[in-house]
């Protein structure tokens, strides 16, 4: 309803912490009064003043006018008492602590005092908006609007509807956050919403990877960066946030979906949680941060010479690729039909492990190894050593790969490759949140992307990978190691099979009509 949301002039916003602040000015910055209010009134008065001085150094900075600064410092007004009368007050926005108890009789104690047409905001990040509607006589004036901080950087708000919303608020949400310069998207009142749901994909296959020693927190994070394109890995991500947030996330979510095995959470965090290794504010995560500044282990390169390299023909058009890069570094490939006595074998699975390519092509195990081939080969190599290997043929083919100039991550052999495994578990989630239509695959890619940082949408990132690639690393898991957080979402397994982008919603139903 976009003629609601270009007649609203004034939002109250209550709770004055580093959310309300960010909301209030986001809003104000767009154009519209903001009324801040807080049980406490000497947080408000420091929350217009810190809110008024962002736009002074935005204004310093030269992204906004001194006129725009002061035109938006002059919107924001005190008004104390979150009951204040609400006479002129188009939208009050919640952002008070995350408790429901305390949103519920605030919303509540709000609806004795505000007018009819007043409609409510919940901030809430992972409680039932429904749930907190239900202390309402009227339910269906509140919605959710789900900012992500920093506000006024994240770009992204999630628009909840909860049972008995209204049904012409989600359009007038969306519309009003569109006026103010933020991207909508309309997200389920369902646990972890749209974004933090998309989320567990990379999290929870992460901490699996970890639990099944494949390889060291470091080496997934620079693994996600460099071949994936992550802004910053998963381990990295859960120390910034904290595990004191991300811990009780993956477990709500995965509560909240009856035990879904593809959200499942781990033993590792629960272990960390509990002996106070929260991440970058307690100085140890998954990393050390001595002086507030993350401790890396540094690359390490082997302390061997290369050896001949044959390379089996694993994945169409793989050997051609690691040809020419050895050659790059003048490390001998040999062309024969089978490797000799001193080379050292590179197979390049996406599926399945090194050592069933060895076992299958009846290829030298003790000196056979595999080599990722998600992401072509130009960034970071990975290598993958199964138990059999022979350490001499190990260091050979580790001191081939490092002559090239890559990086080189050496990793336990696994059903598939790192890079994939974290791909396939973001799409899969991605694909079960479009196919039970919690939300469109337009919303969930923008979600993701904004949201998560992503540097593709989840459901974009498969097409461009190949549906049936997905499926295929899938299945393997799925085969190899009979866990069912690997089952292939039904959405993926249809398109892969009819050739369908992941991001077309296909003919339904109602299209018949």
């Amino acid at each position: 309803m976009t003629d609601w949301a270009e007649r609203v002039r004034v939002v109250r916003v209550i709770g004055t912490g580093a959310m309300g602040r960010g909301i209030a000015q986001w809003a104000a910055a767009g154009g519209v009064t903001v009324e801040l209010a807080d049980a406490r009134p000497e947080a408000v008065a420091t929350a217009v003043e810190q809110v008024g001085a962002m736009f002074a150094r935005l204004a310093a900075k030269g992204r906004m006018t001194a006129d725009e600064a002061d035109a938006a410092r002059a919107r924001l007004r005190p008004v104390g008492d979150p009951l204040t009368p609400l006479a002129g007050c188009d939208l009050v926005v919640e952002a008070v602590r995350e408790d429901l108890a305390v949103k519920r009789e605030l919303f509540a104690e709000l609806e004795k005092y505000a007018p009819e047409e007043t409609v409510f905001a919940t901030n809430t990040s992972s409680l039932s908006v429904t749930a907190i509607g239900a202390a309402l006589v009227d339910p269906s004036r509140l919605a959710g609007l789900h900012f992500f901080n920093p506000v006024p950087l994240m770009k992204v708000v999630e628009v909840v509807p909860g049972a008995r919303t209204a049904g012409w608020i989600p359009d007038g949400f969306a519309a009003l956050v569109r006026r103010l310069g933020h991207t909508p998207v309309i997200a389920p009142d369902t646990p972890g919403f749209l974004v933090n749901h998309a989320g567990r994909g990379l999290a929870t296959e992460a901490l699996q990877i970890l639990a099944e020693a494949v390889a060291e927190p470091v080496d997934v994070d620079r693994i996600a960066r460099d071949v994936l394109g992550l802004r910053m890995g998963p381990f990295e991500l859960i120390d910034l946030t904290g595990l004191d947030v991300s811990h009780p996330v993956l477990e709500t979510i995965w509560t909240g979906f009856h035990g879904e095995p593809r959200l499942r959470p781990s033993r590792i965090t629960r272990q960390r949680y509990e002996a106070g290794l929260l991440g970058r504010k307690t100085g140890e995560g998954f990393y050390r941060y001595p002086g507030g500044t993350k401790e890396e282990p540094p690359e390490t390169t082997p302390d061997a010479a290369p050896r001949p390299v044959w390379i089996h023909d694993t994945t169409p058009g793989t050997r051609e690729k690691l040809a020419a890069l050895l050659g790059t570094a003048n490390v001998t490939v040999e062309t024969g039909e089978t490797p000799s006595a001193e080379a050292v074998v590179l197979v390049a699975p996406e599926d399945r492990a090194a050592l069933d390519v060895a076992l299958e092509a009846d290829l030298p195990a003790e000196r056979t190894l595999g080599v990722d081939p998600f992401g072509g080969f130009f960034t970071r190599l990975t290598l993958a050593v199964h138990p059999g290997v022979d350490p001499a043929a190990g260091r050979a083919a580790w001191a081939a790969l490092a002559a090239t100039g890559r990086p080189v991550t050496v990793v336990r052999d696994a059903p598939a490759p790192i890079a994939a495994r974290l791909l396939a578990s973001i799409v899969n989630v991605a694909a079960e949140i479009a196919g039970q239509r919690l939300a469109t695959p337009a919303d969930i890619d923008a979600a993701v992307r904004l949201g998560l940082g992503y540097p593709r949408g989840p459901l974009e990132w498969g097409d461009t990978e190949g549906a049936a690639r997905i499926h295929a690393v899938l299945t393997g898991l799925l085969t190899r190691t009979g866990d069912p957080r690997y089952r292939p979402s039904r959405w993926l397994t249809e398109r892969a099979a009819l050739n369908l982008p992941l991001t077309d919603p296909g003919t339904t139903p109602s299209d018949l009509a």
